[in-house]
């Protein structure tokens, strides 16, 4: 034993190895030894990634706003040379002087406040059922062969032919208006969600029940981690198609909203206001995008994925 220790420090990691292996009671040291070279070997390594990480952090956002600042700007200068008279499509100054004088008379705020709600409540409804619906399809055939070809069937509906629908059922008011941006959520969240269920790797439900886990347990310790990133995918695709859908629910004899703003745009001739009603729009919907995406990002650590490891 003495002898081991004595000569251990002047064998190199391999032959360390080698002596543990030839000494099985000497193995308890084995991890010690071989963690001692990764150690060293990445000390040096944060302080010389610590700068570019930080830059690339920074560099990110900007890069994604380079595409449209530089279209806008072009647009602009072709005004500005007198290329375009801007009158069917302003440019961004007079854009954003639009969308200043609506702030400082006090319209705009209501306006977005308004499709803010109706947005939020018709997703909060439409992921609801839908992922309560998707999850029952996807995890019981029985239910899959009731309930998907009805599905499928009302998914291929156009958007606007619900309005006349939903209007004599639930009138003008907020009601219809809720329920048509649901109708939009509800069908890419219950298509993810199902398709997520079914993919699931076969061998790792085999490992489940082998371990006899119950349904629950087997829900949340294999099924859910395998499904959640394909579920926050049709998050995101389902807010996006809220959006889409507000503008039509908002045609529905609405006072305020940002799809009332297009339609007094069109109305009243002013493609600068129908401009900035879309330019909000897009905004708005970036942001909440985004929201979904930084929520479901600490569920998602694990991933060791292509697009994380390119820092994508």
């Amino acid at each position: 034993m003495s002898r081991f220790a004595q000569h251990e420090p002047t064998l190199p990691l391999q032959g360390r190895v080698r002596g543990a292996l030839a000494f099985p009671d000497q193995t308890r040291f084995l991890p010690a030894m071989i963690s001692d070279a990764p150690v060293l070997q990445q000390t040096s390594e944060p302080a010389e990634s610590a700068a570019p990480s930080r830059l690339a952090r920074y560099a990110r956002p900007m890069l994604g706003i380079l595409l449209p600042l530089i279209l806008a700007l072009a647009w602009e200068l072709v005004v500005w040379l007198g290329w375009s008279n801007g009158r069917l499509v302003p440019p961004p100054s007079r854009v954003f002087a639009t969308i200043t004088e609506l702030a400082r008379s006090g319209e705009l705020v209501p306006h977005i406040a308004a499709t803010l709600w109706r947005v939020g409540l018709g997703f909060a409804f439409g992921v609801i059922a839908g992922t309560v619906l998707g999850a029952i399809s996807g995890y019981w055939s029985l239910a899959r062969r009731l309930l998907d070809p009805t599905v499928q069937a009302l998914r291929a509906i156009p958007s606007l032919a619900w309005v006349p629908l939903f209007i004599l059922w639930l009138g003008i008011f907020e009601t219809s208006k809720i329920a048509l941006i649901a109708v939009g959520v509800f069908f890419p969240v219950y298509l993810g969600v199902m398709g997520a269920i079914l993919s699931v790797d076969r061998k790792i439900v085999e490992v489940g029940r082998t371990f006899r886990l119950s349904g629950f347990a087997m829900i949340r310790r294999i099924l859910l981690p395998a499904v959640l990133p394909a579920y926050v995918v049709s998050l995101r695709v389902g807010l996006g198609l809220g959006w889409m859908f507000v503008v039509a629910a908002e045609l529905i004899g609405a006072s305020e909203g940002l799809g009332y703003l297009l339609l007094d745009g069109q109305q009243l001739g002013k493609p600068a206001q129908i401009l900035a009603a879309i330019v909000i729009f897009a905004i708005l919907g970036k942001l909440t995008d985004w929201l979904i995406e930084v929520a479901a990002a600490p569920f998602l650590r694990w991933q060791d994925a292509f697009g994380r490891a390119k820092g994508a």
